[in-house]
């Protein structure tokens, strides 16, 4: 479980491919602090720590064929930044909001606006109405996790919507790499999935 509130951008070191696996390498400052087994967000994707290398100050993490195809993960390369998060520890505030780790599906990145010190985003995605029934959508004023970064969305549609970034975010995560045609991943409010849910036995 995490919270969308993004600890720092990891740089990718190395990538294998082993049959359909991806081998990530990654290196960021809290590698000594980690530990085999352990789950971290990568982009707002939830994968298990399966190695350490203390020396150079790296771990690996493996995604498997079908996170590959329902997220962005396929599309980073060496050097690519990439969105971290430790598992939320339940003794703390929750400054973001509920997030699982599980990316619904991904969406491009249609426009970016400066706006006096901060930027707006405006992300589409692809429409399904029995999705959306099911409450893979989002709201005006609701939450959403794009990259791992627990938002605000404003002006939402049917297949789009935007979001505010502070000039903090901007810089300690990975949205200042992003520009027009840039991939990124979303989870949809959980709680808004299980109210659709309830809502489908009335």
């Amino acid at each position: 479980m995490f919270s969308g509130i993004v600890e720092e951008y990891g740089v990718i070191t190395a990538i294998d491919r082993e049959q359909e696996n991806y081998h990530f390498t990654l290196s960021c400052s809290f590698v000594d602090e980690l530990k085999i087994d352990q789950s971290l967000a990568h982009n707002g994707v939830c994968l298990t720590v399966v190695n350490i290398d203390n020396e150079a100050k790296t771990y690996t993490v493996t995604a498997i064929k079908e996170t590959i195809l329902k997220t962005n993960l396929g599309c980073l390369e060496v050097g690519s930044k990439v969105n971290l998060e430790r598992s939320m520890m339940m003794n703390g505030r929750l400054d973001g909001h509920i997030v699982q780790g599980h990316v619904d599906q991904t969406a491009v990145c249609k426009k970016v606006e400066e706006a006096d010190g901060s930027w707006y985003f405006t992300f589409e995605y692809e429409f399904d109405k029995a999705q959306a029934q099911k409450g893979y959508m989002t709201v005006e004023k609701g939450s959403v996790t794009v990259n791992g970064v627990s938002l605000t969305v404003v002006n939402s549609k049917d297949n789009s919507f935007q979001v505010a970034i502070i000039p903090y975010t901007y810089q300690e995560t990975n949205f200042h790499t992003f520009k027009e045609g840039s991939v990124v991943n979303l989870e949809f409010d959980i709680i808004g999935k299980y109210l659709a849910k309830l809502n489908t036995f009335k």
